[in-house]
């Protein structure tokens, strides 16, 4: 594997500024100096990828912890690049854009994802506009929420798009549509499933320009539910041990399944069990918000359903609120808060415990 992707190094000049791109497709070594600090970053893990070591190390986001190092195996990294590239149909000469932290998952698993399909690699500097020095168009690229909130305008330069790192919001992808929509536009965006476990991600579900319902798992990845009807995962490619999930998920032809919300989040409202993310996605279609839905102790029904938003009330909420179609009666929520901000866990993601604490605080 070293003989074969021994590194060729060059600039590319058709950018609005120099940025580095690394030809995998050549097998001649002619190294260059990496000037910037990410630049460094990326050449040490190429050293550390070449070594004689049979594994990599990798840091954790330190999201729900103390950040950790753990080693990964070489070869099932280059499994779950495979993976990913016959999924979206690269193929040698291809062109990909890094933007994302090389100490993470992510980062390395789009260096691997090159070196394996032999693309060249573009170097942008991790940013919350990463694309803002881009104006070629690039076959291939991974980016978060965030970076693609600030990359609107560019996004039609990029053929395959893959989101990760924390979900997609219907407001982005509203926004998402507007730039892009059923267009001819050669653009794929595709929301990922997956966790460290799985090295970066085992399914995508695609957002443009045919959305989908249901991620779809790659080749050599089965799925099936356990008895609470949670998600379980085998891909002995990438990880020797079934995993499982705390996602409940309704699964369908054997190998695609509908995320439906986390165990720990299920409302039991009356004896009705009610999954707060799916409420949230369907409100979040009709305003910007932020918002979540909780179930607070009630004597009559156990827990009362309400609807927590971040802002102040007006007529303008109050009539997309009101525009909201909710499947069942039940799913409209009993009452509805309003606060000044909603708290977030490290990473961003809503801290539904602080939540609640909070507004129990206020009782």
């Amino acid at each position: 594997m070293q003989e074969l992707f021994k590194l060729f190094f060059k600039f590319t000049g058709v950018l609005d500024t120099v940025l580095m791109q690394i030809d995998f497709n050549n097998l001649n070594m002619n190294p260059l100096s990496f000037n910037s600090e990410f630049e460094a970053k990326i050449r040490n893990f190429l050293e550390e990828w070449f070594s004689d070591s049979k594994t990599v190390k990798v840091q954790t986001s330190g999201s729900t912890g103390t950040p950790k190092i753990f080693e990964i195996e070489k070869k099932k990294m280059v499994n779950s690049a495979e993976m990913t590239c016959n999924f979206l149909g690269l193929k040698e000469g291809d062109t990909a854009l890094i933007c994302l932290p090389v100490e993470y998952i992510s980062g390395k698993m789009m260096v691997v994802r090159s070196m394996v399909r032999k693309l060249k690699l573009i170097i942008a500097e991790p940013s919350v506009k990463p694309l803002e020095n881009l104006d070629v168009t690039i076959d291939f690229c991974a980016m978060t929420p965030l970076q693609v909130e600030n990359s609107l305008d560019k996004l039609y330069l990029i053929k395959n798009l893959i989101i990760g790192g924390a979900a997609v919001s219907e407001s982005l992808k509203k926004k998402i549509f507007r730039v892009l929509g059923h267009s001819s536009n050669q653009t794929r965006i595709y929301e990922t499933y997956g966790m460290s476990e799985t090295l970066s991600h085992i399914a995508l579900k695609q957002i443009v320009p045919d959305p989908e319902n249901y991620f779809t798992a790659f080749e050599h990845v089965e799925i099936a539910q356990d008895e609470r009807g949670c998600l379980k995962i085998f891909a002995p490619k990438i990880n020797s041990e079934i995993l499982q999930t705390n996602d409940l998920v309704d699964i369908k032809n054997g190998n695609q399944f509908k995320f439906l919300g986390r165990f720990d989040n299920v409302i039991n409202s009356g004896g009705v069990k009610i999954f707060p993310e799916q409420l949230e996605a369907l409100v979040k279609k009709e305003i910007a918000n932020e918002v979540v839905f909780l179930g607070i102790d009630d004597e009559r029904l156990g827990q009362k359903l309400i609807l927590v938003i971040e802002g102040k009330p007006s007529e303008e909420l109050d009539r997309q609120l009101s525009a909201v179609g909710y499947e069942k009666k039940f799913h409209r929520p009993k009452e509805v808060i309003f606060v000044e901000k909603i708290p977030r866990t490290p990473n961003g993601k809503v801290n539904r415990i602080e939540l609640e604490k909070s507004l129990d605080h206020k009782n």
